[in-house]
């Protein structure tokens, strides 16, 4: 008895479409320099503490350490685009929480120095994840996509 191999969803015509919009996307200028800025945002945040010289406020360090790292690793490197919406949302509260990290971690031993690198530095990693859900709320045409649009 022969057997006919059950077709596999890598061949389904959806998945092939998907991929093909997914490139599209991805290759406009407009995504391509949310995603630079991006990456370098995060690899700054994690960096800034010896670059800005409050490495000395351990805790604010570390915490500025794992959350560059991983809002790079978010919106920098992870480029899945149907799940950059999502991604976009956690990378929001990675900016926002850099922006109050001064005295959520450091408590009174923050310094001018770390207090304006985190505000400034949130505030940009903010305002590109927030690009960044607004791009991928739009379809490759420019219009937003809705139900039943493809």
């Amino acid at each position: 008895m022969t057997t006919h191999p059950s077709p596999s969803i890598e061949h389904h015509p959806d998945v092939a479409e998907m991929r093909s919009r997914f490139e599209r996307a991805t290759a406009t200028p407009r995504a391509q320099a949310i995603e630079t800025l991006a990456l370098l945002t995060g690899v700054y945040l994690a960096a800034s503490p010896w670059i800005a010289g409050f490495a000395i406020l351990t805790p604010l360090a570390v915490c500025n350490l794992i959350m560059g790292v991983a809002y790079s690793l978010l919106l920098g490197v992870g480029n899945a685009y149907e799940r950059t919406h999502s991604m976009a949302w956690a990378a929001c509260a990675i900016g926002a929480f850099t922006i109050i990290s001064p005295w959520v971690v450091a408590g009174p031993f923050d310094v001018t120095r770390s207090v304006l690198n985190n505000v400034i530095t949130g505030a940009v990693a903010l305002l590109l994840a927030l690009a960044m859900a607004a791009n991928a709320g739009q379809g490759v045409s420019g219009r937003p996509r809705g139900r039943g649009a493809m």
